[in-house]
């Protein structure tokens, strides 16, 4: 059995097949009787076929199969996915191969893991599909906490109430500040365009796209609001550079588009990641508005604010009292929601959130001061 690899993502949205053909030029010298070639790529539905055909033309005596087995592993969880997978999914068009990797798959059937047998087209659009279902339920819930905010609900409970539904599950029904890395929104952009090129729209996930992309470029906006609606000058500490926590990936990462906002208004970042500085050097240089930092602490020291970007591990109980003592205004904009409004105010921050109708908290102190600044506007 042989396989072949991922390929990249060109342009237009759809994955470049290009050295995955490459690859298979290479692998047709090397075939032999009776060989199953297995594709691991998201490649565009019909890639599959188009393996085949060229093997075909190369070598037109081989005996082989071609199988789509796609695979489902999150970033910083791929052994534990690999080992303890949801499902394995396997497109192929003869028994030969169903039984080939049937056989392959056998140590994992202990777990009791589902295994789909399917045609190899249907293998190649359920990776797509799956990915584009789940950044739609990302989307949604974030659109969802932009409504609790309007109306003073949890986007929180929302998500809770949702998700003790069997039918939705509670799983990435976590708001935020919109979806990246290297899996979603290529997947996205390329159903889209896979459907596009088969006259079948796929207006839901066009949607998806134009909204996560608009969400990425408010958190700038919302960050800007919570430092008094100017920045020039100042300078914010950012906490969390990659798309998720347990990776060094900052591939479409909602820390990009917010660093570069603020660049542009003329505010300067002093940012924190645990792993991802070196990615960060690789993307954006040296720059004067960009101080990458080796701790925490030292994002903070004389940041005139906070915002939370990435929700790892060591950001979620902090010593507020040195957060305070480090900033020059106690002002936190958690866009992960890791922390409790309440004892904030009570500690002195004033503390913003996502989809929390409670989440512009103000200490008591403060309170008098803003509404007599309301009552004054209201004049």
């Amino acid at each position: 059995m042989l396989a072949v690899g991922t390929p990249a993502r060109r342009g237009d949205g759809l994955a470049d097949v290009s050295f995955v053909m490459d690859a298979t030029r290479e692998l047709a010298a090397a075939l032999k009787d009776r060989t199953v070639v297995v594709t691991k790529s998201t490649v565009p539905i019909g890639t599959g076929d188009d393996v085949e055909a060229l093997i075909r033309e190369l070598r037109p005596q081989a005996r082989f199969s071609v199988v789509s087995n796609p695979e489902f592993l999150r970033e910083g969880a791929a052994i534990e996915d690999f080992k303890r997978p949801d499902r394995i999914v396997v497109g192929a068009e003869d028994e030969h191969a169903r039984a080939v990797m049937h056989e392959l798959y056998r140590p994992l059937f202990i777990n009791e893991t589902p295994i789909l047998f399917t045609g190899r087209r249907t293998a190649e659009l359920i990776k797509y599909a799956s990915n584009a279902f789940l950044a739609t339920k990302i989307t949604f819930i974030n659109e969802m906490a932009s409504l609790c905010e309007k109306v003073g609900a949890n986007v929180q409970d929302v998500a809770r109430g949702m998700g003790l539904d069997r039918r939705i599950g509670s799983k990435f029904l976590h708001a935020g500040p919109g979806f990246g890395g290297s899996c979603f929104p290529k997947d996205t952009a390329a159903l889209t365009a896979i459907a596009a090129a088969h006259a079948a729209p796929t207006r839901i996930v066009e949607t998806v796209i134009a909204v996560n992309e608009a969400r990425k470029r408010a958190m700038a906006d919302k960050v800007v609001a919570a430092c008094g609606g100017a920045v020039r000058g100042k300078k914010l500490a950012i906490l969390g550079l990659t798309f998720k926590p347990n990776t060094d990936d900052m591939r479409e990462a909602s820390s990009r588009p917010l660093m570069e906002a603020l660049w542009a208004a003329g505010c300067s970042v002093r940012a924190y990641d645990p792993v991802a500085e070196e990615e960060a050097r690789k993307i954006y240089g040296e720059r004067a508005d960009l101080i990458l930092c080796k701790s925490a602490d030292e994002a903070l020291d004389g940041a005139d604010a906070l915002a939370i970007v990435t929700e790892w591990r060591e950001f979620r109980s902090p010593s507020f009292e040195d957060i305070k003592a480090k900033l020059k205004s106690p002002v936190i904009f958690d866009g992960r929601n890791l922390y409790d409004p309440r004892l904030l105010s009570n500690l002195g921050f004033t503390y913003y959130a996502i989809g929390r109708g409670d989440s512009v908290v103000v200490p008591p102190h403060r309170e008098d001061r803003r509404n007599a600044a309301d009552r004054r506007r209201a004049r």
